[in-house]
């Protein structure tokens, strides 16, 4: 008989991990704290975009081995799968973590396997296991360990089946538990240290992104005063035996390259300097853009003697997905819209949004003055745009 595993959080990597053990046999009792998150997953659909989730969520709650709740309850693993964002000034929060930690204390039993997935400062497992001591756990008879994860937005199904796997346990034999469950699911290698390490190692990738990123990204500013065609300049010289630089965009988004390096540099009180000032970088990128915009809509108005209007094409973090968490792309035009200019939102995985009216792409070519491209879906590919229209490209997308 299969264990029952208990999801903590049924956001992103949440609700795919579940829904994917549910389609292997296991009972999943998964989490949240959005009641209507709740309702959406117990009617077997999906709350978030992500390419044939919505058929591994359906089968497995048509199944019966997927229900959802508001509360946990008592099963053999526990998989803590919460965000973890920052304060102002980038300072960690690890609050839904603790949250989270404190909420399944009351259910577990010894023998039990307490997993943190949720990409966190270096250090945390540590934390959990003295939440669960606070609340009266005898720690000394479960097993707790971090495995992050490690997968794409777009790709996540796939992913999560087919990508390596790090686990670190505080104890050698959480690390061998936790290991043995990994290894029923994942087809790629599960790799065995302990649980600091498997902290860093997550940070760490996601630090080297950021930093290649903001190498692209200020090669970009610096080709646009150069008058250089970036695209073709990094096309060229990515034809290098050894070289292979990154695109550029508007800036980094999403929860992991957009946050985890801040993570590093918190606690690297000083040391952290490379990676501190990637992240600097990219985050200059983002107001580079939207002075650039700027520009560009005064010039205009100047010209023609009319008040311009503006498409951005693109509010998530990155292409084909519906995610819009630290998204530069939301941000940009979040900021254009405060400035006082005429912006139609383009947004084609958002049917509505809360802030202002989102536009299908078609229409909002065919109204702008200047089409703004901001991220690459694959709906803007190959479109036509009038060549009266002012196009700024900031992603690659149409050149």
């Amino acid at each position: 008989m299969k264990k029952k595993i208990c999801v903590m959080g049924l956001g992103y990597i949440g609700l795919p991990t579940a829904s994917l053990l549910a389609n292997r046999g296991y009972q999943i009792h998964g989490v949240d704290v959005v009641k209507s998150t709740v309702d959406t997953i117990n009617r077997g659909e999906i709350h978030i975009v992500e390419p044939v989730l919505d058929t591994f969520v359906r089968s497995a709650v048509n199944s019966g081995y997927l229900v959802a709740d508001i509360k946990p309850i008592e099963a053999d693993i526990f998989i803590i799968a919460v965000p973890t964002p920052f304060y102002k000034g980038f300072i960690p929060n690890i609050d839904f973590v603790l949250d989270a930690t404190r909420a399944i204390a009351p259910y577990l039993k010894n023998g039990n396997i307490v997993i943190l997935e949720s990409t966190s400062p270096v250090g945390t497992t540590n934390k959990i296991e003295n939440i669960l001591k606070e609340e009266g756990v005898d720690t000394t008879k479960i097993y707790i360990a971090h495995c992050p994860e490690r997968v794409l937005p777009g790709q996540i199904m796939r992913e999560l089946v087919e990508n390596d796997r790090i686990v670190g346990g505080l104890t050698p034999k959480a690390t061998e538990k936790t290991v043995e469950f990994y290894k029923t699911f994942v087809k790629g290698e599960v790799l065995s240290t302990n649980a600091k390490t498997a902290e860093m190692a997550k940070l760490t990738e996601n630090s080297f992104r950021d930093v290649n990123i903001a190498f692209a990204n200020e090669l970009s500013i610096l080709c646009d005063k150069f008058n250089i065609d970036v695209w073709e300049l990094i096309s060229l010289t990515n034809r290098h035996p050894r070289v292979n630089i990154l695109k550029p965009s508007a800036g980094v988004g999403g929860h992991c390259i957009a946050v985890d390096p801040w993570f590093i540099v918190h606690a690297g009180e000083g040391d952290a300097k490379i990676i501190k000032r990637a992240r600097e970088v990219n985050l200059y990128k983002t107001q580079w853009v939207i002075e650039k915009i700027k520009n560009k809509a005064l010039v205009f108005e100047k010209e023609s003697g009319k008040e311009v209007k503006i498409a951005c094409m693109g509010l998530a973090f990155k292409p084909n997905i519906d995610d819009l968490r630290e998204s530069p792309a939301l941000y940009v035009t979040r900021e254009l819209i405060e400035s006082g200019l005429n912006i139609l939102a383009v947004e084609p995985n958002i049917k509505s949004f809360n802030e202002f009216n989102i536009v299908k792409y078609d229409k909002a070519i065919k109204e702008a003055d200047i089409i703004i491209f901001l991220v690459a879906h694959r709906e803007f590919e190959d479109i036509k745009i009038d060549n009266s229209k002012k196009v700024i490209d900031f992603c690659g997308v149409y050149r």
